[in-house]
Parts: C-alpha cells; structure tokens; sequence
C-alpha cells in the first residue's frame, strides 16, 4: 500500500484526468491493437475508430495538436494474409501488408473532420540516436504546423528483436518527448491503475491519481491481458512508459478504450488514472539520454568515480573498473556502481 503522500486523492482538490486533457496544449494518443482490432471480423474495429477520430476532431477545435501513436499493422496485416505463425519474418510480412491498411484506416476515419493523416514509421534508433532523434522532432514538428495528425508506429518491417521497442508504449513515451507534449494518453483495455490486478483481486482499489511513481506503485503493474489475444503491452510498460514521459514534464493518463469515444469520456469524468509529472522537467539533452530504452553497453565504475558523478563532477577513464556491450562513440551506456546498482546512463565519447 503507497503513502498518503504519494497517491492523491481526486475529492482533495488534485487534478484529474479529464482536467489535464482539457488543460493539456499538446496531447499524444496511444491505442493498442486489442482496441484498434476486430479479432470477429479480423479488421478494423471501424465504427469504434470513427468515435475516437471525432474525439481527436474535437481537441482539434479546440486548438490543441494531436500526435497518434497506433499499433495495429501486424495484426491487420496477419488477418488479411490469414497467417497465426509468430516467426520474426512473418511478422515483418504481416506489418508490411498491415500498415497501408492500418493508414488507410486512419484516413477514412479522419478525413469526415477534414483532418489528415500522416504516417510517421520509427525504428528505436531513430530515437536512440540523436541526430536522428533531432530529424524526427523536425517532422513531427512540420507535420503539426500543417495540421496534420501524425500517426506513429514502430517500423516492424525492418525491426528485428535487437532494435525494438518491443511495445508501443514506450514509443509513445518517446514520441511524446519528440513532440514536446504536455500529456500522454495510453488508451488500455482497463481503465487505470489498480493496487492489484482487477480481473483477478475483487478488493482492488482504483488509483485516480498518482504524484509519483514510487517501487510501492511500480509493484501494482501486472503484464499484458492474456484474453485479448492481441497486443505485447501491459500496466508494466505502461508504467515505464509514463517514468520516460514524465522525465519531459509530461504527464500521463491511463483511460479504458473498450467504450466508444473515449478521449470524451475522459474528459467528461470517466474512470482514469492520472499519472502526475514534475512542474520543471529535466534539460532536454538528459532527458534524452535518461529515456534511453535499450544502453548499448555498461561501464562498471569504482567508488570514487560514483561519489565524483553524485558531486557533478566528470567521469574519467581511471575509474572504470569493467566494460561490457557493444557500442560506438554517441551511443548510450549504463554506469554501474561497485555494488552492481545502476546509478545513472551517459553517452560514449
């Protein structure tokens, strides 16, 4: 159970969910394939797709940006070749047909608002890797300007097991910080964080409102629901996802997408679970490498080197006592105290 000092109660005066969707300037929407796939008809799940493109409409009008963040390709793309195997190249085969008809989804369901769709494919190296990192910024930025509603997903055609994500939750955390977002919205298939996992513990209490994600808090988070049979996401990575934005000042919410409209619903008061982030985020440049998914490698350090990094001082080649991994001048690496503690992530120069 979390301190009173970590969890706030919404009766409190805390904010809410639904209040920081309506405050937020710029807002990244995650939807996951259990959502966005018609497992009956082994399609999109039109009808529900068209309610959620008029609720981006709507913050639309009201004059925020919208940046998508979708999964759904492979799925889409298995259905339509009617292939079950889960071989890394038949996935890549079923993202490759599954993502035109994923796009072409998002533009029939947004062009009735006059709003249009561009695909924004990303591989963890494009935001892992800081000039490729600043790149896509630049187009997340232009296709904004534009008024296009980007619409993210993981590059599967080409990403292997080593380069990826592994789940659109952290790319949704990370295309929030891309975008400078003021809050992340993982749509699930529950709507927030639980003390315990809801579908198997009736005494589970409902989180309205988290201050800061403490061990107590991390411990609450479960896996992905096995039932949806879709989908490689659960509360963990939900949770990690909102430690990356949060290290942005972003803040994150976590909202049930089994019903129709549910940016609507949030905002008009329904079940969600806010996940609050620090007023002052961290220097862009630290950010970056603080939200780095996958370290290339680690840097095993003495005593001295950790108590001159805990002072703000350099590291120097002196106190490293061991090097592992594979990585280059720019990557990101752990540091590793002598106890075997990670204390922080730097770069390789």
């Amino acid at each position: 159970m979390t301190s009173s000092a970590t969890l706030l109660e919404a009766s409190q005066g805390a904010a809410t969910p639904g209040g920081a969707l309506a405050q937020a300037r710029r807002v990244v929407v995650k939807i996951g394939s259990s959502l966005l796939f018609d497992p009956a008809r082994r399609a999109v799940a039109s009808e529900w797709l068209a309610s959620l493109a008029a609720d981006i409409a709507e913050l639309r009008r009201q004059g925020r940006d919208v940046i998508v963040v979708s999964s759904g390709a492979v799925a889409l793309g298995r259905g339509r070749l009617n292939l079950s195997a889960s071989r890394l190249q038949d996935k890549q085969a079923a993202a490759a047909v599954g993502q035109s008809l994923l796009m072409h989804a998002w533009e029939e369901a947004l062009a009735p608002h006059g709003l249009m769709a561009g695909q924004v494919l990303l591989t963890r190296d494009d935001t892992e890797r800081r000039r490729r990192w600043l790149n896509g910024r630049a187009t997340l930025e232009a296709l904004l300007t534009l008024g296009v509603v980007p619409v993210v997903n993981e590059n599967d055609t080409v990403a292997t097991e080593e380069i990826r994500y592994g789940d659109n939750d952290r790319l949704a955390a990370r295309a929030a910080q891309l975008g400078r977002a003021d809050l992340l919205v993982l749509l699930s298939d529950v709507d927030g964080l639980y003390t315990a996992d809801p579908r198997r513990d009736p005494d589970a209490r409902h989180l309205p409102v988290i201050e800061r994600l403490s061990p107590d808090v991390l411990a609450m988070a479960s896996g992905a629901n096995p039932l949806a049979g879709v989908g490689t996401g659960g509360m963990a990575t939900k949770l990690a996802a909102a430690q990356i934005a949060a290290s942005a000042g972003c803040a994150t919410v976590i909202a049930s997408g089994l019903t129709p409209h549910p940016l609507k619903a949030v905002q008009e008061g329904a079940r969600a679970s806010l996940i609050l982030a620090p007023a002052t985020p961290l220097h862009a440049w630290k950010q970056w490498i603080a939200g780095s998914v996958a370290p290339g490698g680690a840097l095993t350090l003495d005593a001295g080197a950790v108590a001159a990094l805990q002072a703000g001082k350099s590291l120097l080649p002196s106190g490293i006592v061991a090097v592992s991994g594979d990585f280059g001048k720019g990557d990101s690496v752990r540091l590793i105290g002598p106890g075997g503690a990670r204390i922080g992530v730097g770069l390789a120069s």
